[in-house]
């Protein structure tokens, strides 16, 4: 006999529906799984053999081939055991075949036949809907997940008995309902402004950045504060918007990085790698490509810390992503791309010893150590950093400071409302902020007075701009103009701009 149910797998962000086609004759009892099935899937043999005998079900001893639909992909979702085993149910006449019709299931079994959460659930969600279907079972771990996805009706149960017995009418599962959003992991910040002493330039620096999605490296003695300062900043960034909250929340679902009552993502995300990350890990990688930090901190912040103790590898990847917004992982058996618009914020000593231009400690490193140690980042990288601002050393009078300094809440007000309009001028173009715009929009949405024009010639001429710098100086200059509520960006915001950017010219 022959039966047909419906599970998913995902190809990068996106989910795809897969046809679980399952035939059973007479033969030599087996069970073949065809349709390019990767380990985890070719496993479920013994998964789900095991789950029906011990539901109170029998497995058929004939043979029995199962066919995953489209063919020419690889499905690697250990949640196609479920869709599996209930074929194998409708196949042998154990299940009435309409009863499973325009639903999806999707969990993995254990021998004792219980459901299992599995990564990727809200994609698939996603792609149930447009392919028509009306209703989803999944583990109770996925419900939050599937749920987020109007128009789905979710049964969430906790073993595969019961599901069947749903789908024989003997029992009635309720569906399952919304309890309200979960922010995303790391989205409560305790860390404030507030607590921040003196630094003026380098918070002016940081909430340029912030306000526009700039790039920012910040160089400094140990102990000025650079740390201190990045790990701040998730505080005074902007809530997402509902399109950018889906699309962090369905990277994070393809990385199983949600827990079992996440509702959508609305934080953005902080990702703060050590220096001994690997390249696949940084960019994404392994036999089916997965998301790396790059892609696990789109529309947040991938923070560097100890810039110059990266692998050269490792700082060289991200150079398409910084200037793409997206990166491209090629393997032999596919060749996936996700999105990568995040906000470097990178932290480094200005030489190895961390003490090169200190006024109190004297710096023990020669010039060729000086040297060797900043070309340990490439010029094309460095230039790619928006902004560059020297943290320096805090003195006596600073630090005693009783007086409170701005809080992260009253920052974090003024940026929003700057992205707010960013957001509504670059609407048109699929834009959320200044950093993401191309050459093409800068003519478009950078309107310059004479003096403004007059001062950048003279930057470009004497600072030997590559055409990447020039806009990157234009770029922040306009953030720097929204900050200030100017429509038009004006000489003290040019020059602002190529302030901070001259900073980045000594390193090269």
């Amino acid at each position: 006999m022959f039966a047909q149910t419906f599970g998913s797998t995902t190809i990068a962000l996106d989910g795809m529906v897969v046809h679980v086609e399952v035939d059973i004759a007479n033969g030599i009892p087996s069970m073949e799984i065809v349709g390019l099935p990767d380990t985890a899937v070719r496993e479920s043999r013994e998964r789900v053999r095991a789950a029906i005998k011990n539901s109170g079900f029998e497995f058929p001893s004939q043979r029995i081939t199962v066919n995953l639909a489209p063919a020419d992909i690889k499905k690697d979702s250990s949640g196609l055991d479920m869709p599996i085993a209930i074929g194998i149910l409708a196949a042998s006449g154990q299940l009435a075949r309409p009863s499973c019709e325009r639903c999806l299931f999707v969990a993995e079994l254990s021998l004792e036949g219980h459901l299992r959460s599995v990564t990727g659930v809200l994609p698939m969600a996603i792609a149930a809907i447009k392919q028509n279907m009306t209703k989803m079972f999944v583990a109770p771990g996925n419900a939050s997940e599937a749920l987020l996805v109007e128009g789905l009706t979710v049964y969430a149960t906790e073993n595969l008995a019961t599901v069947i017995q749903h789908l024989q009418g003997k029992i009635e599962l309720q569906p399952q309902v919304k309890n309200g959003e979960v922010v995303a992991p790391n989205s409560m910040f305790d860390d404030d402004f507030a607590e921040v002493q003196g630094q003026t330039v380098a918070k002016r620096a940081i909430e340029i950045a912030a306000a526009g999605g700039h790039n920012i490296l910040m160089t400094g003695s140990p102990g000025s504060g650079k740390t201190m300062l990045a790990r701040r900043i998730p505080s005074i960034l902007p809530d997402m918007s509902s399109q950018e909250a889906l699309e962090v929340t369905k990277i994070y679902s393809i990385a199983g990085m949600l827990t079992n009552n996440s509702g959508l993502l609305t934080c953005r995300p902080f990702r703060a790698p050590h220096h001994t990350i690997s390249d696949a890990g940084m960019i994404g990688g392994g036999r089916i490509p997965r998301p790396g930090e790059v892609t696990l901190s789109h529309h947040g912040v991938l923070f560097l810390d100890e810039l110059p103790e990266f692998p050269r590898g490792v700082l060289e990847v991200l150079r398409q992503p910084l200037e793409d917004g997206h990166v491209t992982i090629s393997r032999v058996s596919a060749s996936l791309s996700y999105p990568a618009k995040f906000m470097l914020v990178a932290a480094m000593n200005p030489c190895p010893c961390g003490f090169s231009g200190d006024e109190l400690q004297p710096c023990s490193c020669t010039p060729a150590d000086i040297h060797r140690y900043i070309k340990k980042i490439s010029g094309p990288l460095l230039d790619r950093i928006d902004i560059h601002v020297s943290v320096p050393r805090l003195e006596y009078s600073e630090m005693a400071e009783t007086t409170p300094a701005e809080s992260s809440r009253v920052i974090k007000g003024r940026i929003s409302a700057v992205r707010s309009l960013q957001m509504e001028r670059l609407q048109a173009e699929g834009l959320f902020c200044n950093a993401q715009m191309g050459h093409k929009h800068l003519k478009k949405f950078c309107p310059m007075t004479k003096d403004a024009q007059e001062l950048l010639k003279q930057a470009f001429a004497r600072m030997n701009l590559s055409g990447r710098g020039y806009d990157r100086i234009l770029k922040v200059a306009r953030t720097i103009a929204d900050l200030a509520g100017s429509e038009k960006i004006i000489g003290q915001h040019i020059a602002e701009s190529i302030h901070f950017r001259s900073n980045t010219q000594k390193l090269t």
